[in-house]
């Protein structure tokens, strides 16, 4: 009984990391700054990257930001993301992505 609790614990912990990453755009954008590294990355950055439209990829990031999975850092006009859920860097290693260095 005691495993079946910690598996359903699980689900529950998890299940909102799987809902953001089950959008593909926001999973390719997850992957790029994970492949990147620590550092952060401008929205047309990122957008150039995986191929989408600088909305397109600014409205994915911002929810990522709103699910606390990126972050949001301003400098004057420009805005750099960067990837901050350790559960969410540990699920792209297990789905088999890589850093860069």
């Amino acid at each position: 009984m005691e495993n079946q609790e910690h598996l359903m614990s699980l689900a529950t912990d998890w299940a909102p990391v799987f809902k953001l990453m089950g959008d593909r755009t926001r999973l390719r954008l997850l992957l790029a700054m994970h492949y990147f590294g620590p550092g952060e990355a401008t929205v047309s950055e990122l957008a150039d990257i995986v191929g989408v439209t600088l909305p397109t990829a600014s409205a994915a990031l911002q929810v990522l930001a709103e699910g606390g999975v990126v972050e949001p850092v301003k400098e004057g006009r420009v805005t750099r993301y960067k990837l901050v859920d350790a559960t969410t860097h540990a699920l792209l290693h297990h789905v088999g992505g890589i850093h860069r260095h």
